[in-house]
């Protein structure tokens, strides 16, 4: 079993910036995809970003240029850096880990993020 554990989450102008963290129970991303997806009130869950075992990236076209995903193995921690923040990226935001093989998923709590003036 893998918890995640996140923070950072909150409130931000529109053009602003926050950093959200994701913390595994173990060490974990030499075997687990690590990524961020969010839900927005009345939509459906949706991938943002992606850092694989190889850390190789991937991004929605929505937050491309703006969102980075990133992973510090030492503080066994994975990142994602938010800049040019818009209204439309209020949502709860979810860290998950995918085992390259088995493709077992576990999620985090949720962070809510709020965009607005």
């Amino acid at each position: 079993q893998v918890q995640l554990v996140e923070s950072g989450g909150g409130l931000a102008q529109p053009g602003g910036s926050l950093r959200l963290s994701c913390a595994p129970s173990g060490n974990i991303f030499s075997v687990y995809a690590m990524n961020w997806y969010r839900q927005a009130p009345g939509k459906e869950r949706e991938l943002v970003a992606a850092i694989s075992v190889g850390s190789r990236t991937n991004y929605a076209d929505s937050v491309k240029g703006r969102f980075t995903i990133s992973r510090d193995n030492a503080k066994n921690t994975v990142y994602l850096e938010m800049n040019s923040l818009k209204p439309e990226d209020t949502a709860v935001y979810y860290c998950n880990a995918r085992h390259i093989i088995t493709k077992t998923n576990y999620w985090g709590q949720g962070t809510q993020v709020t965009v607005s003036s």
